[in-house]
């Protein structure tokens, strides 16, 4: 038997369904039947902005899943990045009910890791244990089955903006389809491009989208830290439009077919570009090197932060298999050797080719990480029966019992 899955990612510059079929003999092995893309116009940062206009957004997109397909679709999985997303490292800790850790042991310490956390006007997304110990003995990572009398876990708690995860819940329901589950871009978009290997060893997942960028490192297996960064693909094209004194849809040509990033002190023989060949209304001049400059400068600026973030963990330079890069910016010509400088670690594109079964021609891009990793999650962890709940109480019992599978073994 087959099963179906509909993921609908939600981008600041693209919103992308895919409809995608597993096997039930390799669950690891999927097709896409079909797939959507529409332009995002109303929506920055994971905040909506014209809600009419979103919603037009998300039906063109599962339109054109759905005409691709042939299905119809009643219900989808969201992904998306937001920069109201924050996570939380926390504790909880219980007394083991009987001589040995059950799962409803691992139920509850996740309750008290959440229950002790204050959030107000914030709703609770994942939980994602980090490590468990058992009694005196730290770094486990599955303990159900062994004898103790305490149980302690250190989670990450992803949590967002309560307001602004009901409007996107309700754009998408009035469009006439139901959630089913949302999963942070934060942990969708490493599930796709990171081996079990390099998880182990230490690596960072760096997402550059169109108007956040978010840092996920895992390291010993196991998630260790996961923080969004408020600057994008976006502001690339913005200050393009500025320094050129061009219209953004010249600007956004401009870096997608012209600019190159250069590493500091290396020049090139400069050549100049006439602005009407881009568009009528334009004319005048540019030289590529001075955009080179440009962008260069936006993107260098980016990967500073992201290697801010590492220094707060103690990890900066110390990721021995490196940075894997997934969105659509990463894609500038000389990224990856600018971020090699400038993060001091290996750098690679992120896509699945050491992943041969989780493989598609049509969807073997950077900028399909986030979706494809939905994907495989939803496959993986969720139920297609219900929808989101509003009630909180109810909202929660999905989560633990959603992820109390994810521990790893």
């Amino acid at each position: 038997m087959e099963t179906t899955i509909t993921v609908m990612d939600i981008g600041s510059s693209k919103i992308r369904t895919i409809i995608g079929q597993f096997d039930s003999d390799n669950t690891d092995n999927f097709t896409v039947l079909g797939l959507g893309i529409a332009h995002s116009n109303a929506i920055r940062k994971g905040n909506i902005l014209d809600m009419e206009e979103f919603k037009d957004n998300l039906d063109k997109s599962l339109a054109e899943a759905e005409k691709m397909s042939g299905e119809q679709v009643s219900g989808v999985y969201l992904s998306f990045n937001s920069s109201s997303f924050e996570v939380i490292t926390n504790k909880g800790i219980v007394a083991v009910s009987g001589e040995e850790i059950t799962q409803d042991d691992i139920d509850r310490v996740l309750d008290m890791a959440r229950s002790g956390v204050d959030l107000p006007n914030r709703e609770v997304l994942k939980i994602i244990p980090e490590y468990f110990v058992v009694d005196f003995e730290d770094g486990v990572k599955n303990p159900i089955g062994m004898s103790a009398r305490k149980l302690e876990v250190v989670a990450n708690i992803f949590s967002m903006n309560t307001n602004i995860l009901n409007n996107i819940r309700k754009a998408v329901g009035d469009v006439g389809i139901e959630i089913y589950d949302i999963y942070p871009n934060l942990l969708s978009a490493p599930e796709w491009v990171l081996t079990k290997r390099q998880k182990e060893l230490g690596v960072v997942c760096v997402d550059i989208g169109a108007s956040t960028t978010g840092v996920t490192v895992y390291e010993e297996g196991a998630l260790k830290y996961s923080s969004v960064i408020p600057i994008g693909g976006d502001n690339v094209t913005n200050d393009i439009a500025l320094g050129l004194r061009t219209s953004t849809v010249v600007a956004e040509k401009l870096k997608l077919d012209y600019a190159f990033i250069t590493p500091q002190g290396e020049e090139k023989a400069d050549k100049e570009l006439n602005l009407w060949s881009l568009d009528i209304g334009e004319e005048g001049m540019v030289s590529l090197n001075y955009l080179s400059k440009i962008v260069t400068a936006r993107y260098d600026e980016i990967l500073y932060f992201v290697r801010e973030e590492l220094k707060r963990i103690g990890r900066d330079g110390m990721l021995p298999e490196g940075a894997i890069c997934v969105g659509g910016a990463v894609k500038a010509r000389g990224f990856l050797e600018l971020s090699r400088d400038t993060l001091k670690l290996p750098s690679f594109i992120g896509i699945p080719s050491s992943k041969d079964d989780v493989h598609d021609t049509t969807v073997n891009d950077p900028v399909f990480a986030s979706v494809i990793g939905t994907l495989i999650f939803a496959n993986k962890y969720s139920v297609t029966s219900g929808s989101f709940s509003l009630n909180i109480a109810g909202f929660w019992e999905s989560i633990v019992k959603v992820f109390k599978k994810i521990i790893p073994r």
